[in-house]
């Protein structure tokens, strides 16, 4: 018997109906993360690289297929992957860890199942936060994307459900060649601005390391500025000491752009999401980047994290060896707590685990119902549960 307990309970929380103030003197917002577990297109990729342009143009770096890169006289890049070493370059970059994605591969990775994930993530996306707010999610931050076409799919598939989406990307030098997104109601929000934070990490065995850029997007929610950054940081490969050091780094980095945010702007609406690879209590979270749980104790140099207190009671995202851990998160600045009396301010924040998405039965009973086991497509969703925070605020009427 594998969870059942914790399961009932989160089962519970989310169909319990807490809608928002039904007097209709209040707007809210759902803002959901989700790592949706290898999300390739069916088509062998590689990155065209033009050194020419400025790493923040969406050019510089894009998915096309493979046949077309090599077909296009560019040369294959084998050097370090810099914006300083690829300054002038117009190079290929080829994709060697994602061969399994693809129809002659180990995942055996076709359309028929690319279109059912897509179905698959489509009803996630549509269905979390809607029990609070009628309405589907007005920012969507994903982890684990391949490139802007798989998001362009999801758009698409999602435009169906009523709502126009488009989305924030910029490829990365990730060596799965995996990204992270963002998804935003065009009716909702407005991109001001994108930008890449790349995680320069260390050598290891003295081969240059890679990982997952950070994703700003700044925007207007509803014609209100904020910033979100999607994030999705080193894994826990070769365990979880031995690599904390690259999730410090990650740490490091987000918390300096987060700061340099509200240098500018003290009161800043600032909201990191993502994949953290470490729990809430982690040293990376807790203590590089300053955060607290309890609304009371949110102050000037601190971020307000909810997901420790639902960690505290026993609450995941993800499962692994029979037990949870919660390593997506959503992480806010004090504007969100403490300037209650303008805009958009913090309501509530959930694990969004309904039924359909919990295996019930075999080895992974209990757990997220995953797309794959080895590389045995299953036919699920994703190896974690989306995460998702209501923001509300006032809506001010002439008496």
């Amino acid at each position: 018997m594998k969870f059942h307990t914790f399961y009932i309970f989160i089962i519970l929380l989310v169909f319990i109906p807490k809608r928002i103030n039904a007097q209709n003197n209040y707007k809210s917002a759902t803002i959901m993360f989700y790592n949706v577990e290898n999300l390739y297109d069916t088509i062998k990729s590689a990155d065209v690289i033009n050194g020419k342009l400025s790493p923040e143009d969406s050019l510089y770096q894009i998915s096309i297929p493979e046949d077309s890169a090599l077909a296009s006289g560019l040369k294959i890049y084998r050097g370090e992957l810099s914006f300083k070493k690829l300054k002038g370059k117009h190079v290929i970059r080829k994709h060697i860890l994602t061969n399994e994605f693809y129809y002659k591969g180990t995942k055996v990775w076709n359309s028929k199942k690319y279109n059912e994930k897509i179905g698959n993530l489509t009803k996630v996306i549509s269905e979390t936060g809607r029990e609070e707010t009628k309405s589907m999610p007005s920012i969507i931050g994903l982890a684990e994307i391949e490139n802007e076409h798989v998001l362009q799919d999801l758009c698409e598939s999602l435009g169906k459900k009523g709502k126009q989406y488009n989305y924030a990307h910029f490829n990365s030098f990730d060596a799965r060649g995996v990204d992270v997104g963002l998804l935003y109601n065009e009716k909702r929000f407005t991109l001001i601005h994108k930008k890449r934070i790349v995680i320069d990490l260390p050598p290891e065995n003295g081969y240059k390391n890679y990982t997952r850029d950070i994703l700003l997007v700044e925007g207007l929610l509803d014609e209100e500025k904020v910033y979100f950054l999607v994030n999705h940081w080193p894994s826990r490969r070769g365990g979880e000491q031995r690599s904390l050091p690259k999730r410090i780094r990650a740490a490091e980095v987000l918390k300096t752009a987060m700061d340099s945010i509200i240098n500018i702007y003290p009161n800043a609406k600032i909201l990191a999401m993502g994949d953290f690879n470490d729990d809430p209590t982690s040293p990376s979270i807790k203590k590089i980047l300053n955060t607290v749980y309890k609304k009371d104790q949110v102050k000037s140099g601190t971020f307000f994290n909810p997901a420790e207190k639902l960690f505290k009671k026993g609450m995941g995202t993800l499962a692994y060896n029979d037990s949870f851990n919660f390593f997506d998160q959503q992480i806010m600045s004090p504007g969100f707590i403490n300037n209650t009396s303008e805009g958009y301010t913090y309501y509530k924040t959930m694990v969004f685990s309904p039924f359909y998405l919990i295996s019930q039965e075999g080895t992974w009973k209990g757990y997220p119902f995953r797309s794959f086991s080895g590389d045995n497509y299953t036919g699920g969703y994703s190896d974690h549960f989306p995460i998702y925070t209501i923001l509300v605020k006032k809506i001010k009427t002439n008496d």
